[in-house]
């Protein structure tokens, strides 16, 4: 793990008792500890000073875009000329290897075309409310009804930062199907079916609008 790696923090709230996901990136490093600078929280965009002893799952991407994840807490405040946190870092056998799991998920819209697996329903194009890694919410066109547990093939547009538009092939199941307000229905998505490389590409694009949104912040 370099200098300048981007990290996901997850850490459970004391307040809230829920699980709430912060970004960051790794400011320095030694054989003990990572430093990092403050998280920003996934939902609110601030930055979050995360007490000490505070338990974190920790997700980042290697040199190849693979997913790993290791369990850790923050131990001390770091001297450096911003704000920062130390964390302790894990033996290399406690840093695993992320397969299927979703563990970042980001609200943005992207193009989505969608196919029954089943025949239950025509063809439709939409976009995303969210997607991560594991699976994805898709805003339903009020001509379209969907059904839990229904089986779909969606083909998803990622226009990452290169400029690039990726096309993702991937199966998936409704979970859940949930009013966003009076007009809009969303469908929670599952991939039951998803290339690793394809996934890898989703949780890269992931991670690109997290520091696309912590660039905005700082402007």
């Amino acid at each position: 793990m370099k200098i300048g790696t981007k990290l996901q923090l997850e850490a459970l709230d004391p307040k809230t008792m829920k699980n709430e996901k912060y970004h960051c990136k790794v400011i320095d490093k030694n054989k003990s500890y990572l430093f990092i600078d403050l998280p920003i929280h996934q939902r609110t965009k601030r930055s979050s000073f995360l007490p000490l002893n505070t338990k974190i799952t920790v997700t980042f991407l290697d040199q190849e875009k693979i997913a790993h994840q290791f369990e850790s807490k923050i131990v001390k405040k770091g001297k450096y000329r911003i704000p920062t946190l130390a964390i302790l870092l894990p033996a290399k056998e406690q840093i695993k290897k992320i397969q299927r799991r979703n563990f970042v998920r980001i609200e943005t819209a992207v193009d989505v075309a969608v196919h029954s697996l089943q025949n239950a329903f025509s063809p439709f194009t939409t976009v995303t409310s969210d997607i991560s890694g594991g699976g994805m919410s898709i805003i339903l066109p009020q001509d379209v009804s969907l059904q839990q547990g229904e089986k779909l093939e969606a083909t998803i547009v990622l226009p990452m930062h290169s400029g690039e538009n990726v096309y993702i092939t991937a199966n998936g199941e409704v979970v859940n199907i949930k009013e966003a307000n009076r007009r809009i229905q969303l469908a929670a998505v599952k991939f039951i079916h998803l290339d690793s490389h394809d996934q890898q590409k989703i949780i890269q694009f992931c991670f690109e609008k997290q520091r696309e949104a912590r660039q905005k912040e700082l402007i």
